[in-house]
């Protein structure tokens, strides 16, 4: 168990936490949320023993191994495979023992105990299940070959993280693990930690990725730690219902104060009064003063309406798309494209890490030129490309301002500030030189940038790193509403679902349609790349490969399918339509009865009979309100899960 006690603790002039209370029990999987720089990075040092409490307690058993993934990789010449199998270090000191002292005949006994031992750490299995983990994160068994210094920085923490799910653990750290990974790669990432018989806390902006993994939601807000639990979908439901009550509860407050106050105002000055005023103005000083719970400060934007919309925008004719090495020599990745982007079209590009799915984005976008075949652009087509090298393009001793000037210089200064307002770079900040900004505030520029283009194509290649929860929720709504058309490449799942179409799939050096969702990407990732005999073609069998028959039995099977979910959802939604017609009356005669109660002079002692009778009323009227609310939740839960199956 992990408890925290009345701690606090200071970085620096900044207080992070006072007096914070939890508790978190063995096995649980905890996903730790809160706004950048809330402490929840700090909190991991400290269950790593790298910091200490200013005051109180964190407590957990210190016979708890705990594994978290390194953030610095050094420049190995050791094999990739090798450098996972490290992260076992119990199991590393034990073959370092064994193989100096193999061979004595004086130390029998002991070689005798460490074969023992080695056999218990798993070291017979310990090279298959290295390379399962580094298989799942996207090598192949090529690349675990490769030393740890031939890979990029975004590889290399991949190999970090496979050291440590090898590591024996009771508490396992994840601190963004998804952040250097592709769709491929946390797919089967959740599907490991559900199996992790451990304690986990992850941190994650992905709130897919913490609804399939996580039971508890820690939220750090205010400088105190709150327990939810659920997984993060169940954690905004909760957190919504806190604000109404809470907001609920102020108003009650303010109303009480007010009628208080009118009485004091009323009466003070008068001497039969007197008395009751002041007992009135002695009240009014003890109340407390309630506030609300702070929401997360709300962040939207939107896409402004493209200025033309060429159709087609683009069409490629048999384009192959890669690169040119210093030689000349011709790499190509993905090749026979022939296909076109429509107005209004919004694409989801799915396919394993180093398919292609970036080269096509950058052949599409110009930064890199066919190597075989025709790009025809549709006249007026205007392209906003987000990509994480836009980020380094950004100038760091450039202010935001100065960044959107470069691109409207006819524009006045405060119509550039109001625009960057609203993707939040207020006052000083919208002058100030980029270059000690986080990665979510250059990505949110970035974006700010795009936007002013008015494009109507969008290519986007991962464009939700580095932001956070707000921040990705503001995009995906963006997204949604864009008016033209939009090629994505993207980890987050909620970003996919909510704003496209339509997938296709790059796979085996091609580009095909997918007909499927993310749940039928999952299922045939699992049965293909993750798989211990994947079939010879990469890509899925679509209806057209099925053979006659099978498709018209699988379309009589769906169509019955649907047969049955509609007679299953009419007299659900039948009994929801006549539960609002019964609602809406009575929330009607509830508000007015509450706007008469709100109303100081219903409790002059004249209206003592209709005060009475109004309250009774109110209380009437709730007590069959929360029972029929009661029923309507019942039954649109079971609605959803109705829809949940279409």
């Amino acid at each position: 168990m992990i408890r925290l006690l009345q701690l606090s603790l200071m970085r620096g002039t900044k207080p992070l936490f006072e007096s914070a209370e939890l508790t978190l029990n063995p096995g649980e999987k905890i996903g730790l949320i809160g706004s950048n720089g809330s402490g929840k990075s700090t909190l991991f040092a400290m269950l790593r023993d790298e910091l200490h409490p200013d005051q109180g307690d964190l407590d957990f058993p210190r016979s708890w191994r705990v594994a978290h993934v390194a953030q610095e990789t050094p420049a190995l010449e050791r094999p990739a495979v090798e450098y996972a199998i490290d992260g076992d270090a119990t199991l590393r000191a034990l073959e370092r023992e064994l193989g100096l002292i193999e061979g004595s005949e004086s130390e029998g006994q002991r070689i005798a105990e460490l074969h023992a031992q080695l056999a218990d750490a798993g070291a017979y299995t310990v090279r298959s299940r290295a390379e399962q983990l580094l298989t799942g994160l996207g090598f192949t068994q090529q690349q675990m070959m490769l030393p740890v210094s031939s890979f990029s920085g975004g590889w290399r923490m991949r190999l970090n993280l496979a050291q440590a799910l090898i590591c024996p653990s009771d508490l396992l750290l994840l601190d963004e693990p998804t952040n250097h990974l592709d769709l491929d790669a946390i797919l089967w990432l959740e599907d490991w930690l559900k199996r992790y018989a451990g304690t986990l806390i992850v941190i994650s902006h992905d709130r897919d990725f913490l609804d399939g993994v996580t039971n508890v939601i820690v939220h750090i807000d205010e400088r105190k730690l709150k327990r939810y639990s659920g997984n993060y979908s169940a954690f905004e439901r909760q957190r919504a219902a806190q604000l109404e009550l809470a907001q609920a509860m102020l108003d009650k407050q303010q109303r009480k104060r007010a009628h208080l106050q009118s009485f004091i105002d009323r009466f003070k000055a008068k001497a039969t009064k007197a008395k009751q005023a002041q007992s009135r103005i002695k009240a009014l000083a003890k109340m407390e003063e309630l506030t609300p719970l702070r929401a997360a400060a709300e962040f939207s934007f939107e896409f402004r309406e493209p200025e033309r919309a060429p159709n087609p925008l683009l069409v490629l004719d048999k384009v192959a798309a890669g690169y040119r090495d210093t030689d000349g020599k011709e790499k190509t990745i993905v090749s026979g494209m022939s296909f076109s982007l429509n107005a209004g079209q919004r694409i989801g590009l799915l396919g394993a890490n180093g398919a292609g799915k970036s080269t096509l984005i950058k052949t599409i976008a110009g930064d890199l030129p066919p190597l075989h075949g025709s790009a025809r652009l549709g006249k007026g087509l205007a392209i906003g490309y987000f990509a994480q090298h836009q980020l380094e393009m950004l100038r760091p001793d450039d202010s935001p301002l100065m960044h959107l000037a470069r691109i409207a210089p006819d524009i006045r200064e405060q119509e550039l500030r109001d625009f960057l307002g609203s993707f939040n770079f207020p006052g000083e900040m919208v002058k100030s030189p980029i270059a000690p900004f986080s990665g979510g505030e250059k990505a949110r520029l970035a974006l700010a940038l795009i936007v002013w283009l008015r494009p109507n194509l969008l290519l986007l290649d991962e464009p939700t790193n580095h932001l956070d929860l707000e921040t990705r929720e503001a995009l995906t709504e963006a997204l949604a509403q864009f008016d033209g058309t939009m090629l994505l490449v993207s980890h987050d799942r909620h970003l996919l679902r909510a704003t496209t179409d339509e997938f296709m799939i790059v796979a085996d050096g091609s580009l095909q349609s997918f007909d499927g969702d993310l749940d039928d990407y999952k299922d045939w990732l699992f049965q293909t790349r993750l798989s211990a005999n994947p079939p010879s073609s990469a890509f899925p069998a679509t209806d057209a490969q099925l053979p006659t028959n099978d498709r018209r039995e699988q379309k009589r099977l769906e169509a019955q399918e649907r047969q049955r979910l509609s007679t299953l959802k009419k007299p659900i939604e039948a009994r929801l339509r006549k539960l609002e017609s019964q609602m809406e009356p009575l929330s009607t005669r509830m508000a007015s009865v509450e706007q008469t109660l709100a109303d100081n002079g219903i409790y002059d002692g004249s209206r003592k009979d209709e005060l009475k009778l109004l309250l009774e009323e109110q209380v009437s009227l709730k007590k069959i309100l929360e029972q029929l609310e009661g029923e309507w939740l019942e039954q649109q839960e079971l609605l959803e899960k109705i829809l949940a199956d279409e």
